[in-house]
């Protein structure tokens, strides 16, 4: 599809960091006048329901659109990691599990925590860093070999619901039941509920983009779409060695959201410079896990292996929650609940 756009002066890749910055731009200021985040959505606050309202919509959306545009072909995921029939359980669930205890540790998974520290905090902005390193180690450096070992155990799959009968509209049926019932009675401002839908969409957008629009069968590019762990190792990669390797999708999308989310936050008056209060609120922050990746965009193609990456991101995030709030009340059985904190 590429070839017949007329893009004279653009490699595939190139067009993809358009593509990447464009997408950022839109889900940063969409996330910031929203405060779109998954986490608040499972663990105990005054927001919760209209948080995990929010989210499940944009999942809705997305989950719409993907699997429209799968029907038209214009998307074919065969052979996409996301859709492999060798299901990683061991990698999965272990690690869903810690990223769901990092999330609540750091109070934000990656995406949410982008949007905060274009919104000053620096609380936000230093797990950012540690996060990226960690994860062009666990890519390509001195973890790679622990990951490849932790990976290796996997069991058959069907790779994704799509080839079960029937399985896609009772999908879609139930994501947009599950959205309509959340929503109900949450008191979600009208400005949340259209910044939802456009993430949604932008979640179709990239698989469109990279699947579709950009590619071709002279240079391929990776099919891929909105999500923040790998697009951070490749960007931090990338700010190291720019003489010797081209940006793509994720680099640009990393700087997207980033501008996007300050300017929402500039424009509103939100922009507010915040660090860390105490040695031990350091040590907490400094843990994390990605819930855009896996669980809007992965889920939005109806992967096994997303679907399953969520649920364990969820069971982490919860039991994290439940243990802090008991180590902060004194008491497992206690209903008193931690202090807010700001800007989370």
């Amino acid at each position: 599809m590429f070839e017949s756009l007329g893009f004279e002066t653009l490699t595939p890749r190139s067009a993809a960091l358009i593509l990447g910055l464009i997408l950022g731009l839109g889900f940063g200021a969409m996330a910031e006048i929203s405060a779109f985040c998954f986490r608040r959505g499972i663990v105990a606050g005054p927001n919760r329901r209209a948080a995990l309202a929010t989210w499940v919509l944009a999942l809705a959306v997305a989950v719409l659109g993907t699997q429209a545009a799968m029907a038209l072909g214009l998307i074919d995921f065969t052979g996409h990691r996301l859709h492999a029939t060798a299901l990683p359980w061991l990698a999965i669930l272990g690690g869903g599990l810690a990223f769901g205890a990092g999330m609540v540790l750091a109070r934000g998974c990656p995406a949410r925590l982008t949007v905060l520290a274009a919104s000053g905090n620096l609380r936000a902005a230093t797990v950012l860093l540690v996060f990226a390193l960690v994860v062009i180690a666990a890519l390509r450096g001195a973890l790679a070999p622990l990951v490849q070992v932790i990976a290796a155990p996997t069991l058959p799959s069907i790779g994704g619901l799509t080839a079960l009968p029937g399985a896609v509209p009772s999908a879609v049926l139930a994501v947009a039941a599950l959205s309509l019932a959340l929503l109900r009675g949450a008191g979600v401002p009208l400005r949340h509920l259209a910044a939802a839908a456009g993430i949604g969409l932008l979640v179709v957008a990239g698989w469109l983009g990279t699947g579709f629009l950009l590619q071709d069968e002279f240079d391929p590019i990776a099919v891929e779409s909105l999500a923040f762990t790998s697009p951070y190792g490749e960007a931090i990669f990338w700010t190291a060695a720019a003489t010797a390797v081209e940006a793509g999708f994720g680099p640009g999308l990393i700087a997207g959201t980033l501008l996007g989310a300050l300017a929402l936050a500039l424009a509103s008056g939100r922009f507010r410079w915040q660090s860390f209060s105490s040695p031990r609120e350091t040590g907490r922050y400094l843990a994390g896990g990605c819930t855009i990746g896996a669980g809007l965009s992965g889920g939005a193609t109806l992967s096994v292996s997303a679907l399953m990456a969520l649920a364990a991101i969820t069971l982490g995030g919860v039991a994290t929650d439940r243990a802090l709030s008991a180590s902060a009340s004194g008491s497992a059985g206690s209903e008193a609940r931690r202090p807010a904190v700001p800007a989370e």
